[in-house]
C-alpha cells in the first residue's frame, strides 16, 4: 500500500513538473514571436519610389480588351510580374486566385510579362488564368524597373506607387496591402520606424 502512494505521489510530481515546464516553453514561445520582425517583400530602390505617380499606358490585354495602368480609377491595381518559366511565379499563382476572390471589391491582379504573345497565351491556357487580365510589355517592367521575378507594384486609386518589391510567398504578397494600410513604403521601414521610436523613448 505504501509502494501505491509514494507512486502515486511521484507521477504527480512529474506531471505538475511537464506541467510548469510546457507553461516556461509557452510562455519563451510568444516571447520569440514578438521579437521576431514579419518578413515583407523586398523593397529594391529602382524605378518609381513609393509615393510616385506611376508611369502611365495604354496597353491591350491578352483577351483583346484595353487597359490602362497607372491612371486614376477605382479600385487599387497589383501588378504581379510573372514569367512562364518561373517556377515560384506559378506557385503563387493559387495565392493570387485567392487575394483576388477575397478583395475584389477593393482590388485588382494584373499579370504582367514580356517575350512571345504565343507563350504566354499557352501559358494562360495551362494555367487557367483566363479569368485574370494580363499584359505582354517590355516597356512596363522596364518603366518599374523589374529584374527579378516574382515582383509586385501596388497602384492605389490615384495612380500612385504605394508599394513595391520581390514576393516569394503569401506573406510577403500580403505585405504590399499591409504597408499601403500602414501608410509606410514596405514592412521593414515599418519596423525601423518602431525600432527609432522605440529607441528614443
Amino acid at each position: 500500500m505504501s509502494l501505491l502512494l509514494i507512486s502515486n505521489i511521484l507521477l504527480w510530481i512529474t506531471t505538475l513538473s511537464l506541467a510548469a515546464l510546457v507553461l516556461a516553453l509557452a510562455r519563451q514561445i510568444g516571447v520569440l514571436h514578438e521579437r521576431i520582425a514579419p518578413v515583407g517583400a523586398l523593397a529594391i530602390d529602382a524605378g518609381p519610389k513609393v509615393g510616385d505617380v506611376s508611369p502611365q499606358f495604354d496597353l491591350v490585354a491578352l483577351d483583346g480588351q484595353a487597359l490602362d495602368v497607372g491612371r486614376p480609377r477605382e479600385r487599387a491595381m497589383l501588378l504581379f510580374f510573372l514569367s512562364p518559366t518561373c517556377p515560384v511565379c506559378k506557385k503563387l499563382l493559387p495565392v493570387l486566385r485567392s487575394l483576388r476572390n477575397s478583395d475584389a471589391q477593393m482590388l485588382d491582379i494584373v499579370l504582367a510579362s514580356d517575350g512571345e504573345l504565343a507563350e504566354h497565351r499557352a501559358f494562360c491556357q495551362a494555367q487557367k488564368l483566363g479569368s485574370f487580365r494580363y499584359l505582354v510589355s517590355t516597356e512596363l517592367g522596364m518603366a518599374f524597373r523589374v529584374s527579378k521575378l516574382p515582383y509586385a507594384v501596388l497602384l492605389d486609386g490615384e495612380g500612385r506607387v504605394r508599394a513595391k518589391g520581390l514576393v516569394n510567398n503569401r506573406e510577403q504578397i500580403e505585405s504590399l496591402l499591409n504597408a499601403r494600410e500602414l501608410g509606410v513604403a514596405s514592412l521593414q521601414e515599418y519596423r525601423a520606424r518602431q525600432a527609432a521610436g522605440g529607441g528614443r523613448a
